[in-house]
């Protein structure tokens, strides 16, 4: 019950750290999930939650690094093998060696090797929370190509380095000899079994197929446990890298799929969608388990009358820049020698920004945590694990020091880039989306007949309804024009409507309870114009009880006379939405741009639309064509589809805003024709 509470208690966490992240969207995602996992174990004031290193890395690290495979594309992979392998083995190997003397200069009382130690876990690099900052900064390809890539590897090379360190100060043996054969032997007996299990694999599936057995939901489901057999065999087995094994599976997945994309579309898009909500969940619970061992990685060190708290963050400050220095000058000497070696193949010329963007990227993260709990509490002889407590304190201000520093500085270093990306004039998603959605409306308007009215009106209004959502949630000033516009002319309709009931009710033409009601709703309409919380939590409990009245209306016998006078009511609001077109006529004829006639026009067909509703009866309301509205959509989808080539070629969108055009497209096409099939 414990486990299924704390399980709970992770995903709930996850959610509102999204929300968090939705509103305060210049901080990282993940620092707002370490955040919130240090909260809850401040408050609730219990026992962290241990983190063993196997299960951890075949929990979390195993799909994820095995995602990555999947996706990273094996051009750029063999493109920059130079450095990607180079940061990546021989930057961890410096990294652990030269920061570990570094470690023990500052620290004398930490033993060399239990520096090497420390160095090697701070080796490796996690680009989750970079790629959270690469969402909102325009970071350079190059660089996210380069991140990611050696994150692939070296948290197999980082944390084979950290477990050599560890077994010499605990034994006090160490042979290099010995740790170079066996660091050979992992990476290359783990590249040859994630290829051959991987291959493995997918020739079962294969031949399950062949046997008849298509099922698309076996098959995600099988996809997604494999990194976690060939993880569990490779290690367990054979003693060999899981994390490489699952990294080259993921590649050799991605290259013999590559070629029956199309005849296993159904298992694609299901499989996709099933790792989407996987990856979403264990990124964010990772930094989340993160956020809870603070206390536990830290407590001891500051409760610790030997260690002083402001020289313990001095030397993580110190620590940072140390590890931040090498990293920096690796990657400019680097790109000198190549720049040097393939200088007439056009190689890119050393930069100073762009080392201190691969340095800054360089974000550490959950394995560094998850590696540095397991250091064992006692050495062979008995004795304490000299500095154990101080070891804890350090790797996790090294990784927190690591966030902040990436969130600081660069989106300084990436301004210019983001101003050469805004000065290109491209659309972006939102932007994209709006425009395909008001060009479809268009399209189904072209397609209206008397057969068909009502079922275009329905599809309209759920056209509308998502721009509507959309330029809500955008903060642009053209967007803003564009919302003050439109509700200028709503509020003109509803005065014009207001000015025909109150001329009806000074005629006697409606008592005083009719013209009350139509106030009310004509207040409530006007409010919706705001778009605050308050009236959205209003119009929700309204419309709440609006249904339970009218389920308890259809129980009373009197229904003639409620039928009766309801159709009076209706045909008073037919007549008063009469009335606030013709007022939005008079304006469509004041109109000065093309612009403003198209807004007001937009208006004037949300009251046609009202009032054919409200001219037919309940049972043709009820009873739309489903057939002609189905019709509708696949005509707009075409529509859509091509808007998205036109302002593709007309230069208003790039190839990779069109992809994901096509599969948002793809995606409501797909759970349309599911709709339609249930």
């Amino acid at each position: 019950m414990n486990l299924l509470l704390i399980i709970l208690m992770l995903l709930l966490c996850l959610l509102i750290s999204d929300v968090i992240s939705h509103f305060i969207p210049f901080i990282p995602t993940a620092l707002i999930q370490i955040g919130l996992g240090f909260g809850i174990a401040f408050i609730m004031k219990s026992q962290a939650i241990e983190l063993e290193t196997e299960w951890f890395l075949i929990l979390f690290v195993a799909p994820l690094l095995y995602d990555d495979g999947r996706h990273f594309s094996r051009e750029n992979l063999w493109k920059m093998r130079e450095p990607i392998f180079g940061n990546a083995i021989i930057l961890v190997l410096l990294t652990t060696i030269l920061g570990g003397f570094f470690i023990h200069w500052l620290m004398p009382y930490i033993p060399l090797a239990a520096a090497f130690a420390l160095a090697a876990v701070l080796s490796p690099t996690d680009p989750v929370a970079v790629n959270g900052i690469a969402k909102r900064v325009h970071i350079p390809q190059k660089v996210l190509t380069l991140v990611r890539g050696e994150s692939l590897i070296n948290d197999a090379s980082g944390l084979v380095a950290f477990n050599y360190a560890i077994a010499a100060v605990v034994t006090g043996y160490f042979s290099l000899r010995d740790a170079a054969l066996n660091f050979t032997y992992m990476f290359i007996v783990g590249a040859f079994l994630g290829l051959t299990l991987g291959l493995l694999i997918d020739w079962i599936g294969f031949i399950l197929r062949k046997k008849g057995i298509r099922d698309a939901t076996f098959h995600s489901l099988l996809q997604i446990l494999t990194p976690f057999i060939i993880f569990i065999v490779t290690e367990e087995l054979f003693h060999a890298s899981g994390v490489i094994a699952v990294v080259v599976a993921g590649i050799a997945h991605a290259a013999i799929t590559e070629h029956t994309s199309t005849m296993l579309a159904k298992e694609k898009v299901i499989s996709e969608n099933v790792w989407s909500v996987l990856l979403f969940v264990l990124n964010g619970v990772v930094f989340i388990l993160l956020g809870l061992n603070i206390p536990l990685s830290m407590g001891d060190a500051v409760a610790s009358e030997d260690i002083n708290n402001w020289l313990a963050i001095a030397g993580v400050l110190v620590i940072w820049l140390g590890i931040f220095g090498i990293r920096f000058f690796y990657s400019y000497l680097f790109a000198v020698i190549r720049h040097f070696i393939v200088k007439s193949q056009g190689a890119e010329a050393p930069s100073i920004r762009t080392s201190l963007l691969i340095s800054l990227t360089g974000v550490r993260g959950t394995v560094t945590m998850v590696a540095v709990l397991s250091v064992p509490t006692l050495l062979a002889s008995g004795a304490e694990f000299p500095q154990r407590s101080l070891i804890l304190f350090i790797a996790t201000g090294v990784i927190l020091v690591t966030l902040v520093a990436a969130t600081l500085f660069l989106p300084l270093l990436c301004k210019t880039d983001k101003e050469k990306a805004s000065a290109i004039n491209q659309l972006d998603f939102n932007a994209a989306i709006i425009k395909i959605f008001l060009a479809t409306i268009n399209r189904i308007k072209q397609e209206i007949n008397p057969a068909n009215e009502l079922a275009a009106d329905e599809l309209i209004g759920e056209y509308k309804r998502i721009v509507k959502r959309i330029q809500n949630e955008q903060n642009s000033a053209e967007t803003e024009g564009y919302l003050n516009k439109l509700n200028g002319l709503k509020l003109i309709g509803l005065t014009a409507e207001a000015d025909y009931l109150r001329g009806l009710l000074d005629s006697n033409q409606i008592d005083q309870s009719i013209y009350q009601k139509f106030e009310a709703a004509l207040d409530r309409r006007e409010e919706a114009l705001s778009n605050d919380v308050r009236f959205s939590v209003r119009y929700f409990l309204g419309k709440t009880l609006r249904t339970w009245h009218q389920f308890r209306r259809q129980s009373k016998p009197d229904q003639e006379k409620l039928v009766e006078k309801m159709a009076n009511v209706k045909d008073i609001q037919i007549r008063a939405f009469q009335a606030a077109i013709v007022s939005l006529e008079q304006e469509q004829q004041k109109a000065e741009t093309k612009a403003d006639a198209d807004i007001i026009e937009a208006v004037m067909m949300g009251y046609q639309g009202m009032i054919r509703r409200l001219s037919m009866e309940r049972s043709e309301f009820e009873n739309v064509d489903e057939a002609l509205k189905e019709e509708l959509r696949i005509k707009a989808m075409d529509s859509e589809r091509q808007e998205i080539q036109r302002m593709y070629e007309s230069g208003e969108i790039s190839i990779e805003q069109s992809r994901k055009l096509r599969r948002h497209i793809n995606y409501i096409e797909s759970a349309t024709l599911d709709d339609s099939e249930e």
